[in-house]
Order: structure tokens, then sequence, then C-alpha cells
């Protein structure tokens, strides 16, 4: 058995599938893999996302220590987003389901010329 906060996993899996289910955190963290990034430019990278959806995943994450938030004096206030080391050992594991996700594409589908804005993220690395 695994226990985080009073609630027990049988399986790490579970762990991973508690954390990771819905469609904006994986996405979220795809794009903080480029660099730490604010509000805005998360939400330009991922215009499909509700601002109040992209909040509640975001402090989601950062409850679950893999993003972190970090407030700036300033004004008006300055907050930038960026990945934990724990989240940084994500990397791998959303790079081989993008090539998982080209791969199936391939056998299965089509792609159009202008491939999908999320192959910065690849290409930089």
């Amino acid at each position: 058995m695994h226990y985080i906060n009073d609630k027990e996993y049988k399986c790490s899996v579970d762990i991973t599938l508690d954390i990771f289910n819905d469609r904006w955190k994986m996405k979220i963290i795809w794009y903080l893999l480029e660099g730490n990034k604010r509000f805005k430019e998360l939400h330009s990278a991922i215009p499909d996302v509700s601002q109040k959806t992209l909040t509640v995943k975001l402090k989601e994450l950062e409850k679950k220590n893999i993003i972190h938030r970090e407030v700036f004096p300033e004004v008006p206030p300055k907050v930038v987003y960026s990945l934990t080391p724990i989240g940084k050992q994500l990397e791998s594991v959303l790079k081989e389901m993008y090539e998982w996700g080209i791969n199936y594409v391939q056998e299965h589908g089509t792609t159009s010329e202008d491939h999908p804005q999320c192959t910065s993220v690849i290409r930089e690395k």
C-alpha cells in the first residue's frame, strides 16, 4: 500500500492517475518544460482552456508540488509558474507520450502541414 495525505493507494499507477486526472494538467506541464511562464503566457499557449479552469488546475498542481508559483512584490503583481524538480521528472514521460501520439496518427490518421504548437518543446530540447 501507498499513502499520501491519508489517502490509500493500492498501486502507484493509481497515484499518477489521481494527480493527472484531466486533459489540462499535462498540457500545462508540457508548456512549462519550455521554461518559466506567467499566467497569460500559459493561457496563450493553451487557448482552449478557460481562465477559471487554468487557475484551478495551476492551484491543484501547486498543491501536489508539481509546479511552483512565485509572486514578486511588484505593482501590478507579477506571478511566475515553474516546474519543481519532481515536475521536471515528467519530461521523459511527456516526450514518450508525444512520440506515441505521432506514431498513432501515422498509423491511424493524417497530419496537416501546420504541425501542432506543442512541437516547440521537442525542438528546443
